[in-house]
C-alpha cells in the first residue's frame, strides 16, 4: 500500500505513526493492499485556502478529505478493489488547540483526525445522528485497537 505524508505545516509530527495507523485501518477495513492514500499536513493559512476552495467555507479547519475512487470498506472475502483512496489535509496547529481543549495530547488528536479523514474517504459521514453514531463508534473502535488505550474524545463536531 502506498501511503505518503507530506508535511508542509512547519510543525514536527510523528509521520511514521500516522502511516502505521493508516496501514492498520486499511487492514481492519479490508482495503486493497495496493490502495493509495496521501496525507498532507498544512499550516492554518493553507488550510483556510483549501477550506474555501473545497467547501466554500471561510476559516481554517482541522481535517479535510478528498476522495478519489470512491472506495468503500471491504470484507474478508471481498477486499476493496485497487485504487486511489484519496487525500487528507490536516492542520497540526488546529489539532493542537483542539487537543488542549479536549484534554489529550496533540499526537492523539492527530491520530483521531487521520482516522476521521480516512473514514470520510471511505464514505462515512456524520451529518445525521445515525451516521454520526456509526462513524464515531468505528473511529473509537479503530483508535482504541491501534493505541491499546481508550480513544480520545471526539473533537469533530
Amino acid at each position: 500500500m502506498s501511503i505518503e505524508v507530506n508535511n508542509e505545516s512547519g510543525v514536527a509530527v510523528d509521520e511514521s505513526e500516522l502511516v502505521a495507523l493508516s496501514r492498520f485501518i486499511f487492514e481492519r477495513l479490508y482495503i486493497h493492499p495496493q490502495a493509495e492514500l496521501s496525507i498532507l499536513l498544512v499550516d492554518e493559512p493553507a488550510m483556510e485556502k483549501l477550506h474555501i476552495e473545497l467547501m466554500d467555507e471561510p476559516g481554517s479547519t482541522d481535517v479535510l478529505s478528498v476522495p478519489m475512487d470512491e472506495l468503500t470498506p471491504g470484507t474478508p472475502d471481498k477486499p476493496t478493489p485497487q485504487g486511489m483512496l484519496g487525500d487528507i489535509a490536516i492542520c497540526p496547529q488546529v489539532a493542537e488547540v483542539q487537543a488542549r481543549n479536549a484534554g489529550h495530547s496533540t499526537q492523539d488528536e492527530m491520530l483521531l483526525l487521520t482516522t476521521h479523514g480516512i473514514l470520510h474517504l471511505l464514505g462515512y459521514d456524520h451529518a445525521e445522528p445515525e451516521e454520526k453514531e456509526e462513524m464515531f463508534g468505528l473511529q473509537r473502535e479503530l483508535l482504541t485497537a491501534f493505541t491499546g488505550k481508550e480513544a480520545p474524545s471526539e473533537t469533530i463536531q
